[in-house]
């Protein structure tokens, strides 16, 4: 970070807040226009605009798909979305005009299942994270299982890119295009891929590995290399440095209730009651952050049981993703 940042913290009550009434904004995207979007339980996205007024995209079924269960969101240059629906899998395409339909349902010939998160990177290409092949999902809360996947279509077809993965979460691309990072939730641990020329992926390399408490989920990263990490449960936001080492910025969690949920995770007996029964002041479990504002130095924090976003002001910009100029 800056000079002097790296000791930067946030106390929980110096959070400001923006939104009301959203519905499980897990995945938040900011745009140069100001607009934020989050996606939204009940079948679309919710714009939050400037002035802070939020509108609706979508949520109504077309012929071909029921409404969409969407954890996470990507935009694409015209501007409609992609919904990553973790509820029955795959992909689906929203438009501005709230018209839905599958966009990716299946690859090497069997359907996608829980379909976690989606992102467009600067070249058109599209990158999937689904999660586990475990039915229910929740049997792959486990620190022993690893078949989560990841997707990539782009010229070259679809195709399975990697695979092995603790819980497969956020990825993201690093801002030197060298590098995919992508989030293992109970893994526990950051992985990276290095990126080729043909958009193949290379041998998985450990960033860093997470301990008590940390379960990471979203994932972002700064001007300066720097990651972002959230992590439900503790709703902690930390920063992992280039050279793999952490800072916790922000931590919002019950000790008590930490403990509970670790208990049950070295167990094999962790479930969804434990990611819904959050207790905490404020976050109601931290799963996401993207930068916005004019400068990009605006952390937006996406909740899974929220219904609102919180915000601080981050003492280095974040880096600018493909959506950044995308017209309102």
């Amino acid at each position: 970070m800056a000079s002097g940042s790296a000791r930067f913290t946030v106390a929980v009550g110096d959070l400001t807040w923006i939104g009301v009434g959203l519905h499980r904004p897990e995945c938040v995207l900011c745009t140069a226009a100001g607009d934020v979007y989050v996606s939204d339980w009940r079948g679309g996205v919710s714009r939050i605009r400037p002035d802070g007024s939020v509108t609706q995209i979508g949520g109504a079924a077309s012929e071909e798909a029921a409404p969409a269960r969407p954890n996470g969101i990507a935009m694409q240059r015209d501007g409609s979305f992609l919904l990553a629906d973790i509820e029955r899998g795959g992909v689906y395409r929203l438009t501005r005009d709230g018209a839905l339909h599958p966009f990716l349902v299946e690859v090497e010939g069997r359907p996608l299942p829980d379909t976690n998160f989606v992102m467009v990177d600067r070249a058109g290409g599209i990158w999937v994270t689904v999660s586990t092949r475990h039915k229910p999902r929740q049997e792959a809360y486990r620190a022993n299982v690893s078949d989560g996947f990841i997707v990539r279509q782009d010229r070259r077809g679809t195709r399975i890119v990697a695979d092995g993965l603790g819980f497969t979460n956020e990825c993201q691309l690093h801002p030197s295009g060298g590098w995919l990072y992508v989030n293992e939730t109970f893994g526990r641990r950051l992985s990276r891929y290095p990126l080729g020329a043909d958009g193949d992926l290379g041998r998985r390399e450990t960033v860093t590995e997470f301990g008590h408490g940390t379960y990471p989920d979203g994932l972002a990263f700064d001007v300066e290399g720097g990651a972002w990490i959230t992590s439900v449960v503790s709703n902690r936001v930390i920063r992992v440095l280039p050279d793999g080492s952490q800072q916790v910025v922000l931590e919002d969690s019950d000790p008590a209730h930490v403990e509970e949920v670790e208990r049950a995770y070295r167990a094999g007996t962790m479930n969804r009651e434990h990611l819904s029964a959050i207790r905490s002041r404020a976050l109601k479990s931290l799963s996401s952050l993207a930068f916005g504002g004019p400068d990009r130095r605006t952390a937006y924090l996406g909740c899974l049981l929220g219904d609102r976003l919180a915000t601080f002001r981050a003492p280095v910009a974040g880096a600018e993703l493909s959506h950044w100029n995308v017209p309102a």
